[in-house]
């Protein structure tokens, strides 16, 4: 019987479905994200970050106490539950708290600092789905853990600007920039606030209402027209910083002119995470700012010393991969790739066959991609097939050309074809798709200790 749950397992027609929130990443997709992962991997290395995986699921304290039971995605957002031991776990709905508890667990501080780390992984959050937010979802990002100064914070910024770049959508955001100073002076600040907000409360959204008391801060980047209205007039942070934080805010604006980077100083940026001290970020649509964000970061200097480390300041940035992808197809952006064919071997009877997988094994050696038919269609079929795939050249061996030690090679494009030697077919085909089209892989790099 179909499943009647109002989120759809199944179709009418009793077709199982993906959950609500998740989908699938589809070829033509991975095309996307191949190459984002290329960039990022490119431009993160050049800068000495080498990259790390957290487990997916981790225990559910480390969350609560990195992100902040009061902060939306942790009293809200979290898919959390007990394993057979009645050990509550969750999965992961963002990555620097697994990453910092990487850190401290294997020792990492006893490395060179500042330790540099990134990572391309999926991530979790009951989220309301709606455009750019999933409930699986994949998130690049990096952190730098282990020394601070604002040129690290300005290093940050203009990497995760540089990959924008590179992606083709980096005029399409403004970097939105603020300090939040650290928890000693957002204490008084968020006294302050309260005390604004004291007699306005009647005015606020319902969940506002419930961060006055909780998370005060997050007030300021209610979307709620009132709340809007209300943050606009509010006491604002910069009057409160503690003097080292004004200094270390002056130094990032002074190396982001350096380096080229634009910034617009947003006030009521204050970001949706506990652990974040002095510097916060994001990159906001230029059109439909903070709804169409793709990412943000910012300085966490207590979070390591939260987890039980030592005191150990920290930077990171992270970005949500679909919503990258989004705004590539919406730049009408192509990506390159290599997922071609370059021939496709047709053969007609069993000792073809045999000749034909031979000969399929020895053109991917040698970096030619090679598909071939294995059923019992007729060569015309075959052909046709060759022709949907996209090979620009179809290998075509029946009965005679076995005995004759030949094949027969096809231009699927003009329609000629030509007679070939079992012996020179390779050198032929590569001849003909070019040596620089190649895709060769040699487990000859490895190296064994």
């Amino acid at each position: 019987m179909p499943n009647t749950d109002d989120e759809g397992t199944m179709t009418p027609g009793g077709v199982l479905q993906t959950p609500k929130g998740v989908h699938d990443i589809l070829p033509n997709d991975h095309e996307y994200y191949t190459y984002i992962k290329k960039v990022v991997r490119h431009r993160l290395r050049q800068a000495g970050f080498r990259r790390i995986s957290t487990p997916m699921f981790e225990f559910t304290q480390l969350f609560q106490r990195a992100i902040g039971n009061d902060t939306d995605v942790v009293s809200k957002e979290m898919y959390t539950f007990q394993d057979r031991k009645g050990r509550s776990l969750t999965l992961k709905p963002e990555g620097t708290a697994g990453v910092v508890r990487s850190y401290i667990q294997n020792s990492m501080q006893a490395l060179p600092q500042p330790v540099q780390l990134y990572y391309i992984e999926p991530h979790f959050r009951y989220d309301r789905p709606q455009k750019g937010r999933y409930r699986q979802f994949w998130q690049l990002g990096f952190e730098v853990i282990g020394e601070s100064d604002a040129a690290l914070d300005a290093q940050t910024i203009y990497l995760a600007n540089l990959i924008n770049k590179d992606l083709g959508i980096a005029d399409l955001f403004t970097v939105q920039l603020n300090s939040i100073g650290t928890p000693e002076s957002r204490k008084e600040y968020m006294r302050v606030l309260q005390d604004f907000y004291f007699d306005k409360e009647r005015s606020l959204c319902e969940l506002c209402k419930t961060r006055l008391k909780t998370n005060p801060m997050r007030l300021l980047d209610c979307k709620e027209e009132n709340c809007r209205i209300l943050a606009q007039i509010a006491p604002k942070i910069a009057d409160y910083l503690d003097a080292e934080s004004k200094e270390f805010h002056e130094d990032l604006k002074e190396y982001l002119t350096e380096l080229g980077i634009k910034f617009v100083e947003n006030p009521y940026l204050v970001r949706g995470l506990d652990y974040y001290t002095k510097t916060v970020f994001e990159f906001w649509d230029k059109t439909e700012g903070a709804q169409n964000a793709i990412g943000g970061g910012g300085r966490y200097d207590g979070l390591v010393e939260l987890l039980g480390g030592k005191p150990t300041p920290a930077v990171g940035y992270a970005a949500g991969v679909e919503r990258i992808v989004a705004n590539m197809k919406r730049e009408k952006i192509r990506v390159p790739h290599k997922d071609v064919i370059h021939i496709f071997i047709a053969q007609l009877g069993k000792e073809a066959k045999k000749k034909g997988l031979s000969l399929m094994s020895d053109l991917r050696d040698a970096g030619i991609k090679t598909m071939a038919s294995l059923g019992k269609d007729s060569v015309r079929t075959q052909l046709g097939l060759a022709d949907k795939f996209g090979a620009p050249y179809t290998i075509i061996i029946g009965l005679t050309e076995v005995r004759e030690g030949v094949v027969i090679i096809r231009d699927m494009k003009v329609g000629t074809q030509k007679t070939v030697p079992f012996d020179e077919v390779i050198p032929t085909v590569v001849k003909l798709i070019g040596k620089q089209n190649l895709d060769t892989y040699s487990a000859g790099e490895l190296s064994y200790e």
